[in-house]
């Protein structure tokens, strides 16, 4: 073999693998371009997809410009070859890589639901079965008691002769993958006021009226109920505690509201003596249920009440109230911020 033979081979040789680490190079930094210049949403993968499937997808999408090269860069990269089912958001700017990462370890989109304080129950289903991203598995009353059995059974705090599950829902703002079921976002939340409400009742003042965490519920949801004011919670607690004490009834208008079926707004001398197990105008003591869903702020109020020799207190009409330690001063003020309104 003459030498410029072996020299053309040789030159062959080197082009070729220089080409090949070039070509290698390619590939390896394909997974680090930007491949979307807008977020994506709405991304699912169902369950049994595979990686090459995903890839499909992007491209079917105009995503990927080089599929060839893509599924090369993907043989690199055999810890993204295992993809999770689920529903994903890509922010503008990911990468392939960026991509095939959050769906190899299940980094799916996190959705969020806001169920609010001094809402209740039904209104909190009917806030779940509103939203297209959770599946309503709960609906008839049949299914509510069921779950309101299990959940009693994971922890009692709760548990009634009514199989309510009123009041037993920590307030908060839950997230959550699609299609997760409402029941799911309920035991969540019954678990969040379980160990609220545990840690909440040991800090409670000793001398209050409630000799149960479920009792202390009850004020709480009434104190939610009666003010949206912050500053005002603590003294409604005492002077909730003061009527308990003296064994004076608590008349408050929302428990009574609570216990008139479809309540049109009006509440009437009639409704006030209407004997039901939750107007606090007939009945002495706490309703058998708290009225409605109670955020920390009022379970606090009600475990720690505020000192004061008030008994009575009357809405002023600017959301705030006048507060009293006589019947006469009290009269006064129904006069002053109520009846001159007519109200």
């Amino acid at each position: 073999m003459n030498s410029k033979r072996v020299y053309s081979i040789g030159v062959f040789l080197l082009v070729g693998f220089v080409g090949l680490i070039l070509a290698f190079q390619y590939v390896a930094e394909y997974g680090e371009n930007t491949i979307l210049d807008k977020t994506l949403t709405g991304f699912e993968i169902e369950k049994g997809s595979s990686a090459n499937a995903v890839l499909s997808s992007l491209e079917q999408q105009g995503l990927i410009n080089r599929p060839l090269v893509a599924k090369l860069w993907l043989k690199l990269h055999p810890e993204y070859i295992a993809v999770k089912k689920g529903f994903y958001s890509f922010e503008s700017g990911s990468s392939l890589s960026n991509i095939m990462r959050d769906i190899s370890t299940a980094k799916v989109k996190q959705f969020s639901i806001s169920l609010i304080e001094g809402l209740t129950f039904k209104q909190w289903m009917q806030t779940l079965q509103g939203n297209p991203n959770i599946i309503s598995d709960i609906v008839e009353a049949q299914e509510i008691k069921a779950l309101y059995e299990r959940l009693v059974n994971i922890n009692s705090f709760c548990k009634n002769t009514y199989s309510s599950l009123e009041g037993c829902l920590l307030a908060d703002t839950y997230f959550f993958e699609k299609n997760t079921k409402a029941s799911m976002i309920l035991e969540r939340a019954y678990l969040a006021m379980a160990d609220k409400l545990e840690r909440i009742w040991s800090k409670r003042f000793l001398d209050t009226a409630y000799k149960t965490p479920y009792e202390l519920l009850i004020m709480a949801s009434i104190i939610e109920k009666e003010t949206a004011v912050e500053s005002e919670r603590g003294i409604i607690s005492g002077v909730f505690d003061n009527r308990l004490a003296k064994n004076m009834r608590l008349q408050t208008d929302p428990t009574v509201i609570y216990g008139i079926k479809d309540f049109d707004g009006n509440i009437t001398r009639k409704h006030l003596r209407e004997k039901t197990p939750y107007n606090t105008y007939v009945i002495r003591g706490l309703p058998i249920t708290p009225i409605a869903m109670a955020g920390e702020a009022s379970l606090l109020a009600a475990a720690q009440p505020e000192l004061t020799d008030a008994i009575y207190f009357v809405a002023k009409g600017d959301g705030t109230h006048h507060f009293s330690e006589t019947l006469s001063e009290h009269n006064a003020a129904v006069r002053k911020y109520q009846l001159k309104k007519g109200k």
